[in-house]
């Protein structure tokens, strides 16, 4: 019989992606929530909400004791984890059964027999499911690992044996870099799984992230969803997901979805799962896989699934935890089309993807009545106002597009992409449309490594020159001062802004900043009303109207529309080409600038400070990793701006250090 009530174990995109499935199924839904998303979007979602605790997931999210009290408390019957958390969290499960609760998930042998790597490779080894070359042993000794790593030869990875979400992952190319890359994988691992055990593997020349969607039921009946490709990573996280993977065989394809039944059932998998295989390219011969991991859950990339399938992933793990048999066979399910979805995070990409924080002051994706319910969905824990925190994931929200072909899948996301507006905090929306513009995302010539091979293309792109956006701030200063004058009725002629003058041309300067460099442009207003913007050296002829969708712009041979947004001085300009901004300078306000105090270095973003590299008095040289810090769950090093001597370190390890903060000085 179906649950009527459930938990949500879980906050953002994914525990209001579960309650929007328990809703349609007349499900009532129960949101947890941490002192910082007492107003969050999944609690609103909700029938009801408990509090579980303090603003860290450890105070919280991960407090399965509390939660499973909130459970029992509020009478629902089930508890869904969602992703991440307490998704792969074997005690977690064990606990729900013995108070009487289902865990939506698998059992808790499956989560033990596959949620360490190493344990899970040798449970595959028996099974015959092929093996990328590593150590998986339970001795961590440094000097074996070491030992290890030169018997498998470099390039190799280092994982963490608990881990997943691209947490606690190096690649060490040369012996001499393994030391320092051990260390941080094993802090990494023990934060984010409590539990620093890692493996070692070779590491596969251009690789494909191949990984295959399965489900079980607790009637014996296995099937495969078909495959999705997550090849495009940063970090170690994916970036962007299509199903189906493009340039597969379908003997390949058929291949490997038997060989993740074998895997699923080795461990008398229930529920929801994702065997993810690496996909070897060799220049010659045929392409080979190898076993990775298996994640015990629903996987963020699910959507792409569903957009191909039709079904509700969430709804069959649902029915199957409440014991109903699988909906369909394996001969039942069909494919249809293209999707892919981009993951839409608080980050700044040309400074290697260094999370960022703030309010989301503007907030606006793409409308799914511009494209139609299957072809886009929006899956989104935040809303306009809303704050992006320190204390979890930086994601804010998932595009999913579905077409018939992966070229109209590719245009549709670029189109969504090219709608989204978010200000308040820097994001990868535009890098994610250089990634969907590339040559090798669009021709599909994939690997992990495509970022890499693709950064003279993706990283410091500007889209938008300075006379389009000084224009588009011009155009948007104007009609504001129009629509003030209109509103105020100033019907006197000497209030007027239009230009006006009996002898004579007006003009009128307009002080800019654009990267970093003043600018200045130069509005000619004409006796017939006539304008033309001179930005440097450069004049054209300037035309603009006001629509309901942003400015209609004609200026230097571009007739498009786009929008301004701005945040006191700073505008946010969004074009069809791609987004940039510009700053309106007040000159008042930029007088007694001071100068920028130089050698110390400042923590690039809130959070806690690891570790430091060194101790004061000592030299060091420009580049050299001077200190550790972990924000949104993964650690960052800060290096030295320039050569030096460590004149006072001014934190301690373990400390909350908020953004801008100096963390040491340095002598020059």
């Amino acid at each position: 019989m179906m649950f009527k009530k459930i938990l949500i174990a879980n906050r953002g995109e994914i525990a209001c992606r579960v309650a929007a499935t328990a809703r349609r199924l007349g499900i009532r839904t129960v949101a947890v929530y941490s002192e910082v998303d007492a107003g969050a979007k999944h609690v609103a979602l909700c029938d009801e909400a408990v509090a579980i605790g303090g603003q860290a997931a450890a105070e919280s999210y991960l407090r399965w004791e509390r939660i499973i009290e909130a459970a029992c408390a509020s009478g629902a019957q089930a508890i869904h984890p969602g992703y991440g958390f307490l998704s792969e969290n074997e005690a977690f499960a064990s606990a729900c059964a013995q108070a009487g609760l289902v865990f939506v998930g698998p059992p808790a042998t499956a989560i033990r027999a596959m949620g360490l790597k190493a344990e899970s490779k040798r449970l595959m080894a028996l099974a015959n499911v092929p093996l990328v070359p590593g150590y998986h042993g339970d001795d961590q000794d440094p000097h074996l690992l070491l030992h290890e790593a030169n018997r498998i030869g470099y390039p190799v990875l280092i994982k963490a044996s608990a881990g997943g979400g691209g947490k606690g992952m190096r690649v060490v190319q040369r012996q001499e870099e393994f030391a320092q890359a051990l260390a941080s994988c094993q802090r990494e691992a023990q934060s984010s799984f409590a539990d620093a055990a890692v493996l070692i593997e070779k590491y596969v020349q251009r690789p494909r992230h191949i990984e295959i969607q399965v489900f079980g039921d607790s009637l014996g009946n296995f099937v495969y969803l078909f495959e999705r490709d997550c090849s495009v990573q940063r970090r170690h996280q994916k970036v962007l997901e299509e199903a189906p993977a493009p340039g597969l065989s379908e003997e390949l394809r058929q291949q490997i979805g038997l060989t993740a039944l074998e895997a699923a059932r080795a461990v008398g998998y229930v529920g929801a799962g994702t065997v993810e295989f690496i996909v070897e390219q060799p220049d010659e011969g045929g392409m080979r896989f190898y076993f990775m991991e298996m994640n015990t859950r629903l996987q963020v990339e699910h959507p792409v699934t569903e957009a191909i399938t039709g079904l509700d992933l969430v709804e069959w793990q649902l029915r199957v935890a409440a014991g109903e048999p699988l909906p369909l066979k394996q001969d039942q399910l069909k494919r249809h089309g293209h999707a892919i979805e981009a993951r839409i995070c608080a980050e700044n990409p040309d400074k290697q993807f260094l999370p960022a924080t703030g309010t989301l002051r503007t907030y606006e994706l793409p409308a799914i009545s511009e494209f139609s319910p299957s072809a886009l969905r929006v899956d989104s824990g935040v809303r306009q106002g809303d704050a992006i925190s320190p204390f979890y994931d930086s994601m804010v929200a998932k595009l999913i597009v579905h077409a018939d072909t992966r070229e109209q899948a590719l245009a549709r996301l670029d189109a969504a992409l090219a709608a989204t507006r978010i200000v308040g905090l820097p994001t990868n929306v535009q890098f994610l449309r250089h990634v969907v513009q590339s040559q090798s995302f669009a021709q599909a010539n994939l690997d992990t490594a495509l970022i890499t091979r693709e950064a003279t293309v993706l990283f410091e792109q500007e889209r938008v020159g300075l006379n389009l956006a000084a224009a588009a701030v011009v155009a948007h200063t104007l009609l504001a001062e129009q629509s003030m004058q209109k509103n105020q009725a100033w019907n006197e002629p000497w209030a007027q802004r239009d230009g006006w003058r009996m002898f004579g041309q007006a003009h009128r300067h307009f002080d800019l900043e654009f990267h970093g460099q003043r600018q200045t442009a130069l509005l000619h207003y004409g006796h017939d009303g006539a304008l033309d913007l001179q930005v440097g050296s450069s004049t054209s002829a300037l035309h603009f109207s006001a629509r309901a969708d942003g400015i209609a712009l004609d200026f230097a041979d571009h007739r498009l529309c786009v929008q301004v947004i701005c945040q006191g001085e700073l505008a946010h300009v969004f074009t069809p080409q791609g987004a940039t901004q510009i700053t309106l300078l007040d000159a008042l306000s930029h007088a007694g600038e001071a100068l920028v105090e130089t050698g110390n270095l400042a923590a690039p973003m809130p959070g806690k400070l690891v570790t430091f590299h060194v101790r004061p008095g000592d030299t060091v040289r420009q580049g050299q990793v001077l200190a550790v810090m972990e924000a949104m769950k993964m650690e960052h090093t800060i290096s030295a701006p320039a050569d030096g001597e460590v004149a006072e370190l001014l934190y301690a390890p373990g400390d909350q250090v908020p953004e801008g903060a100096m963390l040491l000085t340095l002598k020059t």
